[in-house]
């Protein structure tokens, strides 16, 4: 099962039974808008907190997906989970009403990926049936956590971005005539000395780099494999930064393939700096849009690399700077 260093090789293929993408107001106006199985009017999804709103998020998407897998949820073996709030917090007061059993992760934006990627570890280890795994985030929950709470009205430079408000989940079993969870590679923890919680995406960048060419060489593919290569969040100037310093280790994909879900999630109009980010982001853009394009038989080899900062606010008014981590997984038709 583990192939070179840092990947994995899923001998039984596991399947993505059912998916589900849920977001809120912004993201309704977005580029990705009809690609969303629920989406929101109210950014405080009739809650008395955004804290309450990102776990109702995650209850949502959990509870679609579990209906779209056509899987009883008394079934599922285990739920895995992880978010941005502190100690994780809608991820475990999302499996109390759940009643899953659960383990719950944290790998800040890259968590979408870790989850699946450990949830298929277990089915092809036969630990289980079914697994269900998740997240989420709020665009107001995480700038009060991280930066400012967005009623301080505080000004923003070119390089920051824009937490995706949502939640994305998936049934992850066994089957046929289902997207396969094919591959996966965990990355290391990658600290290039950038503290500012303003430029995510220069710090996040390096990571991806790192997790994309392991995958290549752990698996000895060449770029031109997959019709899709996704980092998570980095927006545009992370972006550029990592596909920069691809082209410098000599890989370089055909025209298109290389994207980024914080690129991907919003229209140019929308004031969303270098781009969107959060948990959220990787996981809607994965659960919803690639892999409703997967049915529709436009792609069919995907490989998307999840993103995460391992900040907290204590190492930030610490004055540390922010070790960062990505996480690949391979989906294919």
């Amino acid at each position: 099962m583990i192939q070179g260093h840092q990947s994995w090789i899923f001998q039984s293929k596991p399947v993505i039974l059912g998916c589900s993408a849920v977001g809120g107001p912004f993201e309704a106006k977005g580029a990705l808008a009809q690609e969303f199985d629920l989406l929101h009017e109210d950014i405080w999804l009739g809650q008395d907190s955004f804290e309450k709103a990102e776990k109702k998020l995650l209850e949502e998407a959990c509870n679609m997906a579990i209906k779209n897998s056509k899987v009883k949820k008394e079934d599922i073996n285990f739920f895995i989970s992880g978010d941005l709030m502190n100690q994780i917090t809608s991820s475990s007061f999302s499996a109390r009403t759940l009643k899953i059993p659960y383990l719950g992760i944290f790998g800040a934006c890259s968590s979408s990926m870790e989850g699946l990627a450990i949830s298929s570890f277990i089915i092809d280890s036969n630990g289980a049936e079914y697994v269900l795994c998740g997240t989420s985030s709020h665009n107001a929950a995480a700038e009060k956590q991280f930066r400012y709470p967005t009623e301080y009205g505080g000004q923003k430079p070119p390089t920051a971005q824009w937490t995706v408000t949502g939640a994305g989940a998936a049934v992850v079993g066994r089957g046929y005539d289902k997207p396969k969870v094919t591959s996966a590679t965990i990355g290391k923890v990658v600290d290039m000395g950038i503290s500012d919680p303003f430029n995510m995406g220069a710090a996040m960048a390096p990571a991806a780099v790192d997790t994309i060419e392991a995958h290549f060489r752990d698996l000895n593919r060449d770029p031109s494999y997959y019709d899709i290569v996704a980092t998570g969040d980095l927006g545009k100037i992370g972006h550029e930064i990592a596909k920069k310093m691809l082209k410098k280790d000599g890989f370089e994909f055909p025209q298109g393939v290389f994207t980024d879900c914080g690129i991907l999630m919003y229209k140019k109009d929308q004031p969303v700096f270098s781009g969107a980010s959060g948990c959220a982001c990787s996981a809607t853009v994965t659960y919803g849009h690639f892999l409703k394009q997967m049915s529709r038989k436009k792609i069919s080899k995907i490989l998307v690399v999840a993103t995460g900062a391992l900040m907290s606010p204590m190492s930030y008014q610490q004055k540390e700077s922010i070790p960062c981590v990505a996480h690949g997984v391979s989906i294919e038709a």
